[in-house]
């Protein structure tokens, strides 16, 4: 075994893990820390795949930008974790069939030889000036470029919504509102008062 399998194996067994976590994890803000540490190990893994673009897109944009976002909006909207569980007995046995499913399709393809399927044939290897940044970034803007576009118009979905969620109105909360303060008057907030001047004995 190679260091290089050492590596996979490791950083696969800490993904696992995290990503176990994630699904168990009480703690909303727990969770969302052990997803940046699935996010660091797959990276690592895109890395030894030498995929090194979308390795350091995923660290930057996700960890750096959007589990950022994500913790925010989880400390903002004050989840209550009992409510959320409360359906949890209720959706199991259709969330073990899906587990099982994927189980089985991974299952499948590690065992692919004794299910009688071929293995996929090792990637080709590449010259030193061959850049798969330039490479993705061609195939994204010239046969991928509809669901790059639908993907975009998703995200942009999903950002108003969360931004959505966290202006709905709270009891005791201060808040300010534009459309009253650009509807006030001068007679609203200042009132001139006459007051005889003062005479000196």
């Amino acid at each position: 075994m190679s260091f290089q399998d050492i590596i996979f194996y490791f950083f696969s067994a800490v993904l696992i893990m995290s990503a176990l976590g994630v699904i168990t994890a009480r703690n909303p803000v727990h969770a969302a820390l052990l997803l940046v540490l699935a996010f660091f190990t797959s990276a690592g893994l895109w890395l030894l795949l030498e995929a090194e673009f979308l390795a350091i897109t995923l660290v930057l944009v996700y960890v750096g930008a959007v589990m950022v976002l994500f913790l925010f909006v989880v400390m903002m909207l004050d989840i209550n974790i009992d409510r959320l569980r409360e359906g949890f007995w209720k959706w199991f046995p259709f969330g073990a069939l899906l587990a099982l499913v994927m189980a089985a399709e991974m299952a499948m393809v590690l065992m692919g030889r004794q299910f009688g399927i071929d293995e996929m044939p090792a990637p080709p290897s590449r010259p030193s000036d061959y850049s798969n940044t330039k490479e993705l970034g061609r195939l994204i803007y010239t046969e991928y470029v509809y669901a790059f576009e639908l993907a975009a118009v998703i995200l942009l979905v999903a950002m108003v919504a969360a931004i959505a969620l966290t202006l709905r109105h709270r009891t005791g909360s201060k808040a300010i509102d534009a459309s009253e303060q650009v509807a006030v008057k001068r007679e609203d907030r200042v009132r001139m008062v006459s007051m005889p001047s003062e005479k000196k004995e």
